[in-house]
């Protein structure tokens, strides 16, 4: 299994734990209470969407992942979204690692 596979399967394991917020409004919402432990952004994502969610995600200091497009992360997730966020620490922490390796 490849790292972005394995990433795409914990991001659909959090979203049946109920550890997943998705959509712009409710995400940046997240983010600014503190409750965003990572933040997943649309490769495809429009370019004013993508700025404002990396600026925000980077003044709160939340790591962001913008490798996937909106069709991976939708089939993924089970949502039609271009922005999620994930709320638990140990999902975002295996999350990155997978990522980062």
């Amino acid at each position: 299994m490849t790292p972005n596979q394995a990433c795409l399967n914990l991001l659909g394991l959090s979203r049946r734990a109920k550890k997943q917020i998705a959509g712009e409004g409710l995400t940046l919402a997240a983010i600014r209470n503190q409750s965003a432990k990572l933040v997943f952004i649309a490769s495809d994502a429009g370019p004013t969407t993508a700025k404002k969610f990396h600026d925000k995600a980077q003044s709160y200091d939340v790591p962001v992942i913008d490798t996937f497009t909106k069709a991976e992360l939708n089939a993924a997730a089970g949502n039609k979204r271009t922005v999620y966020a994930i709320t638990d620490r140990g999902f975002a922490e295996k999350m990155v690692a997978i990522m980062t390796h």
